[in-house]
């Protein structure tokens, strides 16, 4: 069966690390036997280049048209200066919307091999690292109503109904069954009220989910808790805005940015899977970016949308097995003279496959 895979390369790096995915999708096609048919499509500061707008509805169909989608990265200073429902960012909650993709998926892994580069204690990390952040996309603040009282004031509201809190629970507690059976979730109950409403939705679902222990923390608590202990964590659900500085930070523990994947779900099969790094304009067409992120938000897409579980195993062990043998590009390499470029990364891969 033929699978359609929607490409958004996107702007700065994006292009060349996506072309990098497709390389190694290419290899398991041939590998697994499969069909993946390829459709490009425009988002972020290159839709904006073409058409004048961050994502045009046409763009957007595409994406729902297709069995799953891959993109690179989006924005970058040359579209800082338009209104904010102009720039790139404004395209990706649109994207993100559009996809009805309400649970982002970040796991934040340390490779063994890369467990040096840490900016955390050898003690604090333990064994490693291993946490998967669960992060609701299309709600709150960044959703919420918003404007201007006059030049100098502003406001951005933060809703949650207890429908929203048990949507993307449910996808954070079946998780948390296939993990270590713990998951903690992360709200500002003590000061904020849509966060009353959060905890509140959260524990009365748990009652599904009896084999779950279920444990809460205030937003500003679990961020010192990830740099002091993040081994306590397994799953971790949260909104909107808390999802995404909380997973920031998690990606910086585990050593670079630039190893990170996401996957963003919906009710459906579909799913939009993308790196958690940005656009990096100061390193685009270099040919020294780290390609590894977007070829594991590829594996995820085999994972999740596809369920190919033994696709996305051969594309995550070789990563592994390059890492192993001491390849680093970069933004990894401790010794900076000994780092190799985007391409010749992805052609260590392929060779693992």
């Amino acid at each position: 069966m033929t699978k359609k895979i929607v490409l958004i390369p996107g702007d700065g790096i994006g292009p060349e690390v996506v072309d990098s995915a497709v390389k190694v999708l290419d290899k398991i096609t041939a590998k697994f036997g499969h069909n993946f048919e390829y459709e490009n499509a425009y988002a972020g500061g290159a839709a904006i280049d073409k058409f004048g707008n961050p994502l045009p509805q046409a763009e957007l169909d595409k994406c729902n048209a297709a069995d799953a989608v891959l993109m690179g990265a989006l924005g970058g200073p040359k579209w800082d200066n338009l209104p904010g429902d102009q720039r790139p960012e404004a395209g990706l909650l649109r994207l993100r919307k559009g996809m009805g993709v309400y649970a982002n998926l970040r796991p934040a892994v340390i490779f063994p091999a890369l467990k040096e580069s840490s900016p955390l204690k050898s003690s604090v990390i333990g064994d490693g690292l291993d946490i998967m952040i669960v992060r609701e996309l299309i709600g709150g603040i960044y959703f919420g109503k918003r404007g201007r009282t006059g030049d100098d004031s502003a406001y951005d509201t933060m809703e949650y109904s207890a429908q929203e809190v048990k949507r993307i629970g449910d996808v954070a507690f079946k998780i948390a069954q296939k993990r270590s059976g713990r998951l903690t979730s992360v709200d500002k109950a003590n000061v904020l009220e849509n966060s009353r409403v959060w905890r509140k939705a959260i524990t009365d679902y748990s009652a599904n989910y009896p084999d779950v222990e279920l444990s809460h923390l205030y937003v500003d608590n679990a961020a010192m808790q990830l740099v002091t202990n993040p081994g306590q964590f397994d799953v971790i659900v949260t909104g909107n805005m808390f999802g995404d500085i909380l997973s920031d930070e998690a990606s910086v523990i585990t050593g670079s940015i630039g190893m990170l994947p996401s996957a963003s779900l919906g009710d459906g099969a579909i799913g939009l899977y993308e790196p958690v790094h940005g656009s990096a304009p100061d390193i685009a067409g270099k040919g020294i970016a780290n390609p590894l992120a977007t070829i594991l938000s590829a594996a995820m897409m085999l994972r999740y949308s596809f369920d190919m579980q033994a696709e996305a195993d051969a594309i995550e062990s070789a990563v592994d097995a390059v890492l192993n043998e001491g390849f680093r590009t970069g933004d990894i390499a401790v010794d900076k003279s000994t780092a190799i470029g985007t391409v010749e990364m992805t052609n260590k891969v392929l060779e693992k496959i």
